[in-house]
Parts: C-alpha cells; structure tokens; sequence
C-alpha cells in the first residue's frame, strides 16, 4: 500500500487516546473478599461496579489490560437506539409482547445515556446530533420510508425522509440515494466518556486492578472463588463484561459471541469549509448495506472519522487503513490526497440473533454481544445488570427473556466469518 497515504505522525492507535491516554492505575493489593467483582473494564462493567457500589457492595474490578483498553476508548463514538432486528422481526421469534420491550428497551439506552452524562457531569463532548442513515439504493430508501410511515403504537421515534435531491444538506456526497435521519442519536469522545465513569467508579472507593487477568471462576457454595495471577479473591457475586474480549476464562459465553474486527482511521486535519461541505450537520453517518460503514466528524469538527469492516480476518491496522482511506475517498473523491493520521482496530462481539444479551449463568452475571451499537446499550445494561446483582426489580429487561443462542460446533472461533462478510459484501454490490 502506499507509504504516503500515512502522515509522517501517523499513529496506529486510537484517535482518542491524544487526549485521553490509558489511565495508568496504581497497582493494588488484592483484597481477600469483595462482595461483588466484576471481570472487565469497558462501559459494561464500570456501569455495573457503579450500580454496586452505590448500592453498599464493595466491588472489585479486574481487567487483563489497562482500563478501558477495548472497544469503549476505540469505537466511533456513535449512540443510536442500537437494536438491529425490527420489531416484526423479534415478535416472529419471541411474541408481540417480548418484541415490543426489546424495542423499547434500545430507546430507554438512548434516554438513559444522555440523562447519565449529564447527571454525573461528564465531560465527554456528548451531543444530540442526529445520524442520517443513507440508502446505497433506490430500494433502500423506499424500504425507510415504508419502515418510518408503519412504526409500531408505542415505538414511535423522532426521524425524517431526505430525498436524494436534499441530500448535500445533509451529506457532500453524490453516492448514495437519499435517506433517513434519526433525530435523537448522540455523538461523544468515547474516551472521555470512559474516563468519567472510571473517575466515579474509583470515587465510590471501589478498587480497580488492572493488568490483572481472571484465570478462573469456581463456585465455593457461598459464592465464587475469582483466581487470578496475582492471588484469589472470595466474592459473593460475579459479573462477567468482556464482550468482544471473552476467553476462554468463560466457555459458554466465548460460545455465544462473536468477535469480530472492526476498523477506523482519523484523516489528518481538514480545512473548515471542507468539513462543512462534507458533513455540513455534523451527524453521525451509517447506511444500508450489511457490511457497514460508519463516519463522523471529530468533536472539534476538524477530521473525518471513518470506521467500518474492511477484511475477513484481523489484520494489521497498516493494511486496513488505506482500505478504508480507499472507501472514504469513494464517498467523497475531494478527499484522495488527504492522509491517515490515526490507524486503529478493536473487536465488537456480534451474537447470533443479533440481539444484546444480559442475564445469570450458573450464578454468574453478564451482559454482552453489543452487535457493534454498544455505546450507550452497554453502559445501560452495565446498569441493569449492576440492579439485578442487587436483587432490584427494576433490573429486568425485555432482554432478559431471550434465549442467548450459540451453535453446533462453535466454540469461539469464528470460522464462518471469511464466507459469511463475501456474502454480504456481494449482496451489497447487486442490491441496490
């Protein structure tokens, strides 16, 4: 690939980390017994070990990495409603009444995120911005159309048809075919938001160890006996939020998730009136196709951050970059001399019913399986999870009555994915 395409600062690490850096935590002596640890450090888990101890459990979090070290500093920093399958969808498989709470549930994520950031003051650059999602073909956008004119009593959101011939108000691009624009996803600095919920996480005196890889979780009849490289902790309850990380340290769940690579470069800075003929809204962007491509500009509106799925099997940020640099500057062709500043990858954990999943296994906790829209749902169900372990009502979801699948010989490597996104990448070529 060409060197050039690269600036001569070009780093491949996240964009976000500039100015937010991995926390470099001091190491802690482990206590003997917690009430409750919670096994990851990203949204998920800080969301839970919050609940937790605020509700009078001391908590430990553990994580093999530095904290946040996964997909919570690394994603684009789009927050949507985040559940992909629609309603008439999930009521074919789980009933009107279920289908309609799960719905309901990625709305309430929504709601939640926004009241939370501003409740705890975070600052995280968190902004109401919209997401236009486009059609990459004429079909597309008559299927949103029909999809917003037929919204469910009772799911009803807040969203607008953009036809093809208003589409530079929202979009400097003539590739795609009009389309949709949801008029409450939020952008942040996922970094940021990170490190707010990490700062009222260890505000609460809860320990936060880090570099510090769970080797097992063996039920001692009073609870769980968490084993670790650094000693054994006693907890009465465990709470198990890896996501696109999930090991071998939990065989079931490995079964159910799918890790899978998503990509994102951050161009060098552009000119103001460039940005502002490119994304002259500054909305988050996504569309149609199966194999997604997601953008935005960055918070101070500066650069184009362009994420997306660009190889079968995970491969060198220095490959995927100019891949992706490739397919931007296909959407907009001013952009072919601009270079990448910042190359970076991350896994999400995709499931196979493409739905989020909170609920107990064996006594253990957990909440996963994102499906790549994790960004306020995991904080959310981190939440919720965090009440169940307290035995509060108010913990349950709609979520809470899916069966979290897997299938025959599947035991966390994703074999399957190489066919599966040609698939979808040819799909995507001969649908529009």
């Amino acid at each position: 690939m060409p060197p050039d395409l690269f600036a001569p600062d070009a780093k491949l690490t996240p964009y976000w980390w500039d100015r937010t850096p991995r926390p470099s935590l001091p190491a802690i002596e482990l206590p003997r017994a917690v009430d409750v640890v919670v096994i990851g450090s990203g949204y998920t888990g800080l969301s839970a070990a919050l609940v937790t101890a605020r509700g009078g459990r001391k908590t430990l979090v553990l994580d093999a990495e530095d904290a946040g070290w996964g997909c919570s500093t690394r994603n684009g920093g789009q927050i949507s409603t985040s559940i992909k399958p629609g309603y008439e969808e999930l009521a074919r498989r789980h009933g009107a009444e279920t289908a309609f709470r799960i719905v309901k549930e990625g709305q309430n994520s929504l709601a939640w995120i926004a009241d939370f950031v501003a409740q705890e003051r975070i600052d995280c650059d968190f902004q109401v911005v919209g997401r236009f999602h486009a059609a990459h073909g004429p079909r597309h956008y008559e299927a949103l159309a029909e999809r917003l004119h037929n919204q469910s009593k009772g799911l009803e959101i807040a969203a607008h048809m953009v036809p093809r011939a208003a589409q530079h108000d929202e979009l400097g691009t003539d590739v795609y075919y009009g389309g949709i624009v949801y008029e409450r996803h939020a952008s942040v600095d996922p970094a940021r938001l990170h490190q707010g919920m990490l700062e009222r996480v260890l505000s609460t005196g809860s320990d936060v160890a880090t570099n510090c890889r769970a080797t097992l979780i063996r039920p001692n009849g009073r609870g769980f006996r968490v084993e670790t490289a650094r000693g054994a902790i006693a907890a009465r309850n465990v709470v198990v939020a890896t996501n696109g990380y999930t090991g071998d340290l939990t065989p079931w769940l490995r079964r159910r998730v799918i890790p899978i690579g998503s990509y994102i470069i951050a161009t060098e800075p552009l000119p103001r009136e460039t940005m502002r003929r490119l994304m002259p809204k500054n909305r988050v962007i996504s569309d149609t196709r199966k194999v997604v491509y997601y953008y935005r500009a960055s918070p101070d509106q500066t650069r184009i951050l362009f994420g997306g799925r660009v190889s079968a099997s995970e491969v060198d940020p220095r490959v995927t970059g100019p891949r992706l640099h490739a397919e931007m500057v296909r959407i907009f062709p001013e952009l072919a001399g601009v270079r990448i500043r910042h190359s970076w990858a991350g896994f999400v954990a995709y499931t196979f019913d493409e739905l989020m999943h909170v609920g107990e296994h064996e006594g253990v906790h957990y909440a996963m399986g994102y499906c790549g829209s994790g960004v306020g749902m995991a904080c959310y169900l981190g939440m919720r999870v965090g009440q169940q372990v307290l035995g509060l009502p108010t913990g349950q979801t709609g979520l809470n009555a899916t069966t979290f699948q897997t299938r025959p010989f599947y035991g966390g490597n994703p074999w399957f994915l190489a066919p599966t996104v040609a698939y979808y990448r040819w799909r995507d070529k001969v649908s529009t």
